[in-house]
């Protein structure tokens, strides 16, 4: 965790999550990111602290369900909490801000702040395999697949 500068980790799929969460965050959580959906998201918004706010970029958990699954109490908790709940896609950002972002992005990982770990699989034959891998939880850092040499 040290390395990341983080305070806490998580496992979403373990047993236990709102106690895991309610120990990380006892004062509550102000803002969630959400990729998973489901269950997990449900168990977020009942720690979510008034006027907190919910980013909601994927749903991974819903994926290849056959039944999918929302959080119960939907409306009720973004009511009693007055929570701000929006969904969140990169292609909103393209365009101008592209180059701005990038730089901005780069000095954070220069100076240290912002760290990168790179999951690379070897060979285009690999892709369909580190792509369920990806979805499996198997990768650590950014999953990508190398299929030929760096040109550079």
């Amino acid at each position: 965790m040290d390395q990341f500068g983080f305070d806490a980790c998580i496992d979403y799929r373990a047993e236990g999550l709102f106690k895991a969460i309610r120990a990380a965050c006892p004062d509550g959580v102000d803002v969630y990111f959400d990729n998973v959906g489901g269950e997990i998201l449900e168990t977020a918004l009942n720690l979510m602290n008034e006027r907190g706010r919910v980013v909601c970029c994927g749903a991974i958990s819903q994926y290849e369900s056959t039944a999918p699954t929302g959080p119960r109490n939907l409306p009720g908790a973004i009511v009693v909490k007055r929570l701000r709940m929006e969904g969140f896609i990169v292609t909103d950002f393209a365009g101008d801000a592209d180059a701005k972002a990038i730089r901005a992005l780069q000095s954070l990982i220069d100076a240290g702040h912002i760290k990168v770990t790179e999951d690379i699989v070897e060979g285009l034959e690999n892709a369909p395999a580190a792509l369920i891998g990806l979805l499996n939880g198997d990768n650590k850092g950014k999953r990508m697949v190398r299929v030929s040499a760096d040109p550079s």
